[in-house]
């Protein structure tokens, strides 16, 4: 959908605010490092820089392809010659910017991550007004495979709006006979994902959940149910969050249940963390881009 200049604007400060705090987070992550730092120093950056997190840090390592931000208490750490994809995003006033990053320490995850931002520059190289997503797939799908990898198949870029992640478009990352088109003034993340060669090169839905989402809002039993409902509902909207966004919004002893009954209720719904098929390791690269006539603007 065309944004008007001040609506543009949003989208750039947005942009603006994600990019200098993924370029800070690129060289803070470590092996050994405890993924809840790693996703709360993300989160205090995006909050120090006038922005608001679109969604969760993800923190997702190796064969875990997306989805993953750190729950209450998390003791998870990154290991060492792991493959790490940092996946971050900002809202201004409800306008969405979403951006990836992955850090590899070994080689063979090094030239992944590579071949993603490659693909990705090459998107961003040739994009323009009225091309079909089904092309984009493909020129993302043939760089990928020409280094010698494997794009995750059911894995995609996305449009993005107000207080939308994903804004009902999607921009494959494999060539697609798909007749949607990219046009002038359409606001799209677009991400390439990379496995092996020797890859099932799909996700498949683990049992974990570590992020949520508000799908409607409806009468709740229990006070502190709605207490935490009030405020994912002021706080979030329809954007996702985690758990631990919500320590100390209702007693301790009462966070539980509280949770729990806003879930049965189909009140929040949660995100399941995607795991690679063949449990091979995946490096993603990801901006924000505006389309433009002959081209686009990098708003990540």
């Amino acid at each position: 959908m065309p944004y008007d200049l001040e609506e543009l604007e949003k989208f750039r400060l947005s942009g603006r605010i994600l990019r200098e705090a993924r370029e800070e987070m690129r060289s803070y992550i470590k092996e050994n490092m405890s993924v809840l730092e790693v996703c709360e120093r993300a989160e205090t950056l995006i909050r120090a820089k006038g922005g608001f997190p679109a969604f969760p840090c993800n923190v997702s390592i190796n064969e875990v392809t997306a989805h993953y931000t750190s729950p209450p208490n998390d003791t998870s750490v990154i290991p060492a010659g792991s493959t790490v994809k940092i996946d971050m995003g900002v809202q201004v006033d409800g306008y969405v910017t979403d951006t990836a990053f992955t850090v590899a320490f070994n080689p063979e995850g090094r030239n992944m991550t590579a071949t993603a931002e490659l693909a990705l520059k090459t998107v961003i190289d040739n994009i323009h007004d009225d091309m079909s997503t089904g092309h984009i797939g493909g020129i993302i799908e043939t760089v990928i495979r020409n280094h010698g990898f494997k794009p995750i198949s059911n894995l995609t870029g996305h449009s993005v709006g107000r207080y939308l992640i994903h804004a009902g478009t999607s921009i494959p990352n494999v060539a697609s006979l798909a007749a949607n088109k990219v046009c002038v003034g359409d606001v799209f993340a677009v991400e390439p994902f990379v496995t092996h060669y020797d890859a099932l090169a799909r996700v498949d839905d683990s049992p974990q959940t570590t992020i949520f989402r508000m799908v409607r809002a409806k009468s709740v039993k229990t006070a502190y149910a709605k207490q935490m409902l009030k405020y994912i509902e002021t706080s979030f909207r329809t954007l996702p969050f985690a758990e631990r966004w919500l320590t100390n919004i209702v007693p301790k002893q009462h966070h539980a249940e509280a949770f729990k009954e806003l879930l049965q209720s189909k009140i929040v719904t949660s995100y399941p963390v995607f795991i690679e098929a063949s449990r091979r390791p995946v490096a993603q690269a990801e901006h924000t881009l505006l389309i433009k006539k002959d081209g686009c603007e990098v708003l990540t």
